[in-house]
This record gives C-alpha cells, structure tokens and sequence, in this order.
C-alpha cells in the first residue's frame, strides 16, 4: 500500500486576533521616536549655544582644540582639563580639598572646580542629547518593524491526504 501524495493549499487569512493595539503600539514608538530625535537636538544646539555665549578660548597649552572657541563637548573636556591642570600648577600640586583652610590659593581652586564642574555638565548633557537621538532611531525603528508584522498577511497552509474529506 503506497501513500497517497499530500496536497498543500495556501490560504491568507485574518489574524485569528485584532493586531488593532500593536498597530498604535508601533504608531506610538514611531512618534516617540521622533520627539526623542527633536528633543535631542534642541538640547545640543541649545547647550552649544549657551557655550559658545561665553567665548571661551581653548588656550595654546590644553592637549587639543588650541584657539578653538568652547561650543561642543570636545573642547569643553579638554577646557575642563586645562583648567585642572592651571590650578594644580598655581597650588603646587594640591587639590582644594588638600589645603588648609587658610590657603589664599583655596578660592581660585574652588573657582578652577566651580568651572570643572560646569564644563562637564555640558559634556554630559552633550551626551545624553546623542542617547535621545539614539534612542528615538531605535524607537521609529521598533514602531516600523510593529506597524510592518501588524500588517502582514497570515498565511495557512492546509494539508490534506487525498481521498480524505
């Protein structure tokens, strides 16, 4: 006794569930998205901008940027690491919380962390700005994979052995 040859026959069907919330789940991630990527780039313009408000000169000594105004996160480090660097020159060394608290030098060191500080709050904000925009990329993406599975046709396939009802 032979087997009987099996017939395939492919049927698009609905979805035996409504995908109606994963479509606004993919809607709401591509829109999610793209306010991260517009917040992210206010943000770095807005941080930039600010900066370069203060015209701050990198000077000849820092390790890079020489002469460069201070307007993104590059040159705000290496600022933030020249300025390390004159105030340990101008302490002998030491840092603020090293000297005694009588030291005519401790405010210029409070003043070069004060400005350390400040410098690198907007390295870091520079940072965050990009996670935004990186993860507003990742989010249209995630909402386009949703919306494009949501909308894609399910396909069955039924066998059936021949002879059989």
């Amino acid at each position: 006794m032979t087997d009987a040859p099996v017939e395939t026959a492919d049927v698009i069907e609905p979805p035996a569930r409504s995908l109606g919330s994963v479509k606004v789940i993919g809607i709401l991630g591509i829109l999610g998205g793209i306010a991260l990527i517009v917040v992210g780039i206010v943000v770095w313009i807005m941080v930039s901008v600010q900066l370069r408000a203060e015209s701050i000169t990198v000077p000849d000594d820092a390790m890079a940027f020489q002469g460069q105004t201070v307007a993104g996160p590059f040159t705000a480090y290496v600022q933030a690491d020249i300025i390390q660097r004159h105030a340990l020159d101008i302490s002998g060394g030491k840092t603020f919380a090293e000297l005694a608290q009588d030291d005519p030098v401790r405010p210029v060191m409070a003043n070069a962390s004060f400005l350390r500080a400040s410098l690198f709050t907007s390295v870091v904000s520079f940072g965050v700005a990009v996670f935004a925009i990186a993860i507003g990329v990742l989010s249209i993406l995630f909402g386009w994979a949703l919306q494009r599975l949501a909308n894609a046709p399910v396909v069955v396939r039924r066998s059936s052995v021949a002879g059989a009802p």
